[in-house]
């Protein structure tokens, strides 16, 4: 049954609550919200272990949203959902929703671990980057109600993704009616981003107060990209590790299984 919450700013956010045992609450990326297939697997699964929250970012979904949006409201939704888990909570985030998450914990959410799936930071100057102007024109083309172009140019320029994939996309009316629906919410995926794309190293002082036990996930059939920036976050945090395995990658179909091993694993040890 859908429940909601009012965030600081007065943003409603919906979200599920499943299962029983240690609060859980999984952070979606890009594209993706609360009913998303994969998202709704993985919830499944680990509410055989974990009180899951699996909510809505504003915008999406049955979240309201206010404008003007700045990253500090997304991170005021997070910690609204931890109080409504009883105030402390372990956190998963996934691809920008690992940057939502980290972000909310240097900003001084009550996480007590925290799980960072693939963020998609570009720290080697080799590594396929995004045009320098990416965030100011997902911008634009949103602003001009060009929601079909805002994918493609999101997917491509912002993802790698070849555009005979967009292509397919648009052949499949129910998955693109879904992103459709969600991309007007794609600069604040950009604005999460900006300024961790740029081919460079992550600034460890930053998250110098990420203190918590966190783990860092990585497929070891990702992009090279992906795998990069997943081993530099582990490196700088204070107290992380990093797991890399066959299957836990993102940029095709969630092995929701391998990753609910995972988490459970390290939410429930003692690590």
């Amino acid at each position: 049954m859908i429940q909601t919450l009012i965030s600081k700013d007065s943003t409603t956010i919906a979200y599920d609550k499943t299962g029983q045992g240690p609060a859980l609450i999984l952070v979606a990326g890009a594209f993706s919200y609360r009913k998303f297939p994969g998202q709704v697997q993985l919830a499944k699964l680990l509410s055989k272990q974990f009180t899951v929250y699996n909510y809505d970012r504003r915008g999406r979904g049955d979240s309201s949203d206010t404008q003007p949006y700045t990253v500090e409201r997304e991170y005021e939704d997070l910690q609204a959902i931890i109080d409504a888990a009883g105030g402390s909570a372990c956190v998963y985030g996934l691809s920008s929703g690992a940057v939502l998450a980290l972000q909310a914990a240097a900003s001084g959410a009550s996480i007590t671990k925290l799980a960072l799936h693939e963020p998609p930071f570009v720290v080697d100057g080799a590594d396929p980057k995004p045009p320098e102007n990416f965030v100011h024109h997902v911008n634009e083309l949103i602003r001009a109600n060009q929601r079909a172009e805002t994918i493609k140019y999101f997917m491509t320029k912002g993802m790698g993704a070849p555009s005979f994939v967009v292509s397919l996309m648009r052949m499949m009316p129910g998955v693109w009616s879904n992103l459709m629906a969600v991309a007007h919410t794609l600069p604040y995926d950009a604005a999460l981003l900006d300024g961790f794309m740029a081919g460079k190293a992550l600034p460890a002082s930053l998250w110098s107060n990420v203190a918590m036990p966190t783990l860092v996930l990585e497929g070891t059939e990702s992009p090279a990209s992906l795998r990069h920036a997943a081993q530099a976050l582990a490196s700088v945090l204070p107290n992380a590790r990093l797991q890399s395995k066959k299957g836990l990658g993102h940029t095709k179909k969630l092995q929701a299984k391998l990753i609910a091993k995972e988490l459970g694993s390290f939410f429930l040890g003692n690590k």
